[in-house]
């Protein structure tokens, strides 16, 4: 027997306040296999967000009650696991980084076609896990702990809350410590094998879970010894390898 399509039993919330886009969005879903739920503002949204349960939500950005960019930090805040795709008419890189910043995993820009998008969910829920995850040994670097059966991050003592393409990004730089991973292997890794998405993704990504470990290093009550995200400009990233011995604290001046 053939395993079901990544749709079937997929809820999907539609936040879009055009109501030729929003009749398009639904009916095209409902077509596809998708449970789908459409809400034509931001403050409904949130209320059928937090009333039902979701796997994806497609959010338009030019809300009339309030910005996307708002919506999407509360979804991401409070439903970790989420799947966030930001249709909008607004093509400028700065919006895209700032949707993405703010929680979300895809942005499509309008006009667009239901194929496209049908092909960018597809894609994402491939890689969602379908069973119990193999055991595997936590990765232990330093005073970074990586352990990807329990999907936790701890920063010393401390567990860090990442977002779900963060961890999967650090889970396999610290797989390949010490060793240089091309963008082209961490987008099929981290996101799909036919990824065809801006890679812009992977560098708003790896921005944000650097500053969550930075953020976590400086915020111990001790000096932590991490491994260092390297960039490999034309290449990909490396995840190097913490020294010997924890690193100093900067003094002042430094």
């Amino acid at each position: 027997m053939s395993p079901p399509a990544p749709q079937e039993g997929t809820h999907v919330l539609v936040v879009e306040d055009d109501d030729v886009i929003g009749r398009h969005l639904d009916a095209g879903l409902r077509g596809h296999g998708y449970h789908s739920t459409w809400c034509r503002d931001g403050i409904s949204a949130l209320a059928e967000a937090r009333a039902g349960s979701h796997d994806v939500v497609l959010l338009d950005l030019g809300l009339p009650d309030t910005d996307g960019i708002d919506i999407a930090r509360t979804l991401r805040a409070e439903f970790p696991d989420l799947l966030i795709v930001i249709l909008t008419a607004r093509s400028n890189e700065i919006d895209v980084i700032a949707g993405l910043d703010a929680g979300a995993d895809d942005y499509l820009v309008k006009p667009f076609t239901l194929t496209v998008l049908l092909a960018r969910l597809r894609a994402h829920l491939r890689r969602r896990p379908s069973g119990p995850p193999a055991q595997e040994r936590a990765i232990r670097l330093g005073d970074l702990t990586v352990d990807t059966t329990a999907r936790r991050c701890l920063v010393g003592t401390h567990e860090i809350a990442l977002r779900p393409k963060e961890f999967e990004l650090l889970a396999v730089l610290a797989r390949h410590a010490g060793a240089a991973v091309s963008r082209e292997t961490l987008m099929a890794r981290v996101w799909d094998e036919n990824w065809f998405g801006p890679t812009k993704t992977l560098d708003v990504t790896l921005a944000s879970l650097r500053r969550r470990l930075h953020q976590a290093a400086a915020d111990a009550p001790f000096a932590l010894n991490l491994p260092e995200i390297t960039t490999l400009r034309g290449h990909g990233y490396r995840l190097d390898p913490a020294e010997a011995g924890p690193a100093p604290r900067p003094g002042p001046g430094r």
